[in-house]
C-alpha cells in the first residue's frame, strides 16, 4: 500500500488541457493522496469536483471565452503568451506553495513553472500529456523547420533570449527547447493509435495510458430522439468554433437528410441569426455533453483535438476531421491512415463532400471492424487506473 502524500498538479485555463487530467486526479484522490491543483478560477469548481484543493492563480492567457483571435496567427504569436505567463505566475505558486511543498509534481505540457517549481523543491516532475509528444528525430523532422525563420528574427531572438534567463534565474541549465518538449517522464493521456511515430517514442520516458474519462454525468445527459435513424454530432471543440459559414454547410449537409438528426455545437462566438435557416432535424447548442452524446451517435464531425479523436475511437464512432489549428491537422492524418475518418480541410467542407463523406463512413463494414479493433486496444491500455499506478511509482520511497 502507498502511503498517502502530497501531489500538485499544475494547468492553464483551457479545455483541452484541463480535462484529461480530471478523472487521474479524482483517481489519486481516491487512493488516499492529498492532491493539490493550481489552475486559474475560471476552472477552480470543475478542479474541485475531483477532490483535489484547488490553489488558484491569475493567468495573462487569453480566457477559454475570448475569440480564438487573440491568440495572433504566428508562432511567436502563440508561444510568447506562455513564457509571459509563466513568468508572471511563477513568485503567484512561490507564495501559495509556500510551506505546503508537495512530493511529486504533476503538470500540464503548458505549465512551464510547474517544471521550475519541482527543480526549486527537489521533487519528482511528471508531465500528463493530453496530446502528442516527441518522437526521435522530432527535432530534426519538425522543430528545426519550424523554427528555421522565427529564431533568426529579433523577435524570436529576444523570445529565446527571455527564457535562456527565466531558466538560469532559477537554476536551471537547460536549453529552452528540451525544458518544453523533453521532459524527464512523461505519462501520456491519449491511445498509442493516435501518436505519430510511435515506434519511435522513448517507451522509458513516455507511458502511453489511453482515455481517462470516467464518469461525466456532472455535463448533463442526452438522450437520441426517437426514431432518428442516424446522429451525427458536430463539434469544433472548445477554442476553434467561430466558423460560421462551415456550420451552415453543416446544417445543408446533414439537415437535407431523411432520417438524420443533427446536433449541432457552435460555442460562444456564433449566434442563431448567423447560421441561416434551420431545420428541425438540427439541434443547434452553444455547448453539449460530448460523450454523453457520442454514445449515442453513428458520426462524429470534429476538429480532431487529443480529446475529441480518442473520445471518437473510444465510442467506435466514424469520423470527419475538419482540422483548424495545432497538432489537429496531424490527428487528422492519424484517423484518416486508420481507417475511420476522412479528413477535410475547412475550405473544403461544403454541403456536397460532408455528405458523401457521411454517407461512405456510417455504413461501411471495414471502418466498423477497424473502430471495433481500435476500441479494445485502447482498453488494454488501462486509463485512469494504470495512469495512477505509473504516478504512485514515481513517488520517493
Amino acid at each position: 500500500m502507498t502511503s498517502r502524500a502530497h501531489i500538485a498538479m499544475f494547468s492553464i485555463a483551457a479545455h483541452g488541457h484541463v480535462n484529461p487530467s480530471l478523472e487521474v486526479i479524482r483517481e489519486l484522490v481516491a487512493r488516499g493522496h492529498r492532491v493539490t491543483y493550481a489552475v486559474p478560477p475560471v476552472f477552480a469548481e470543475k478542479v474541485a469536483r475531483t477532490g483535489a484543493e484547488v490553489k488558484p492563480w491569475h493567468s495573462t492567457l487569453p480566457s477559454p471565452d475570448d475569440d480564438p483571435s487573440a491568440w495572433g496567427s504566428t508562432l511567436l504569436d502563440n508561444v510568447e503568451p506562455f513564457l509571459a505567463d509563466a513568468i508572471q505566475a511563477l513568485p503567484q505558486l512561490i507564495e501559495a506553495y509556500d510551506g505546503d511543498e508537495p512530493d511529486l509534481v504533476l503538470h500540464d505540457i503548458t505549465s512551464y513553472p510547474a517544471r521550475v517549481l519541482a527543480h526549486r523543491w527537489g521533487v519528482p516532475a511528471i508531465s500528463l500529456s493530453p496530446n502528442l509528444v516527441a518522437w526521435e528525430g522530432y527535432e530534426e523532422e519538425v522543430a528545426e523547420p519550424m523554427w528555421a525563420e522565427p529564431r533568426e528574427t529579433p523577435r524570436g531572438k529576444a523570445y529565446y533570449a527571455r527564457f535562456h534567463a527565466w531558466l538560469e534565474e532559477n537554476g536551471i541549465t537547460l536549453h529552452p527547447d528540451p525544458f518544453v518538449g523533453r521532459p524527464d517522464r512523461s505519462i501520456v493521456l491519449i491511445p498509442r493509435a493516435l501518436q505519430p511515430h510511435a515506434d519511435r517514442v522513448d517507451d522509458t520516458v513516455y507511458s502511453f495510458v489511453g482515455a481517462c474519462q470516467g464518469d461525466r454525468s456532472a455535463e448533463g445527459e442526452w438522450t437520441r430522439p426517437a426514431g432518428a435513424e442516424k446522429v451525427v454530432l458536430v463539434s469544433l471543440g472548445s477554442s476553434f468554433t467561430k466558423q460560421p459559414r462551415f456550420y451552415r454547410e453543416c446544417v445543408r449537409a446533414f439537415g437535407e437528410l431523411p432520417g438524420w438528426h443533427t446536433v449541432l455545437q457552435v460555442g460562444r462566438h456564433v449566434g442563431a441569426d448567423e447560421l441561416g435557416a434551420v431545420p428541425d432535424n438540427v439541434e443547434v447548442r452553444s455547448w453539449v455533453p460530448q460523450l454523453a452524446i457520442l454514445k449515442q451517435t453513428d458520426l462524429f464531425v470534429t476538429h480532431a483535438g487529443a480529446g475529441g479523436s480518442q473520445e471518437g475511437l473510444a465510442t467506435a464512432t466514424p469520423m470527419i476531421a475538419v482540422p483548424q489549428a495545432v497538432d489537429q491537422f496531424g490527428n487528422a492524418d492519424i484517423l484518416a491512415g486508420l481507417g475511420v475518418a476522412r479528413r477535410l480541410d475547412t475550405e473544403d467542407a461544403t454541403a456536397g463532400a460532408l455528405r458523401e463523406a457521411a454517407l461512405a463512413l456510417v455504413d461501411d463494414p471495414e471502418v466498423a471492424r477497424r473502430l471495433t479493433a481500435l476500441q479494445a486496444d485502447m482498453a488494454k491500455e488501462g486509463g485512469t487506473q494504470r495512469a495512477a499506478d505509473l504516478i504512485e511509482a514515481e513517488l520517493p520511497k
